[in-house]
């Protein structure tokens, strides 16, 4: 079960009023998803949403970069210096161009890379993606744009993503580096997840 107390030794510098918005929400997905089948699953839900959701200050995905963040986090999108500045501190231009015709989103002019940028615990990211959560959600795409802006959203959005990639399966093998790759794309913040991880565990197991 998730309890105000575990969540706040696992995200100690987190606001107690915003952790709290979280607790029966989580209670009901991670029940819904077998995640409380075991510690390893539950410990590993909450380290990766914890990581994701900046400790769960964070339901959306802002992409506020410098000229020096976009060179360095997007070097494939941003190669030099003259291309990064005139996408610097555009949070909306930076995603139109960095999620652009992938995912199955339009150009960097459809605007699909902003309306469908990571959103949620898990940062849901791209049309396909929206697509596939409103048809298991019976709800238009416009319609869970504004479902993952909401706390109920944003958790259930990252329930419903776990079970969709069978992560529960990678904590039973204690696969973690799989288990973010899965999530991330990536081993991105690999040393914070694994920290937040042995935290939960810790808690878990009293």
């Amino acid at each position: 079960m998730i309890t105000l107390p575990l969540l706040k030794t696992v995200c100690p510098k987190t606001k107690t009023t915003v952790l709290s918005e979280y607790v029966d929400h989580l209670n009901t997905v991670c029940e819904y998803y077998d995640i409380f089948v075991n510690t390893k699953r539950t410990a590993g839900f909450l380290s990766q949403i914890a990581h994701e959701s900046a400790n769960f200050n964070t339901i959306k995905e802002n992409l506020n970069y410098d000229l020096k963040g976009l060179r360095k986090t997007f070097p494939k999108y941003f190669p030099t210096d003259d291309i990064a500045k005139q996408y610097a501190k555009q949070p909306e231009k930076i995603a139109n161009r960095v999620y652009a015709s992938r995912m199955k989103n339009g150009d960097e002019a459809s605007g699909d890379g902003w309306k469908f940028r990571g959103r949620g615990l898990i940062q849901l990211t791209g049309s396909d993606n929206y697509t596939r959560l409103a048809i298991a959600l019976d709800m238009s795409v416009d319609e869970v744009v504004a479902y993952l802006d909401t706390i109920n959203g944003a958790v259930a959005s990252a329930g419903w993503f776990w079970d969709n990639n069978k992560l529960n399966d990678y904590c039973d093998k204690s696969d973690f580096i799989g288990l973010t790759k899965r999530i991330n794309g990536g081993t991105n913040g690999i040393a914070e997840r694994q920290a937040l991880y042995d935290a939960a565990m810790k808690a878990l197991q009293g």
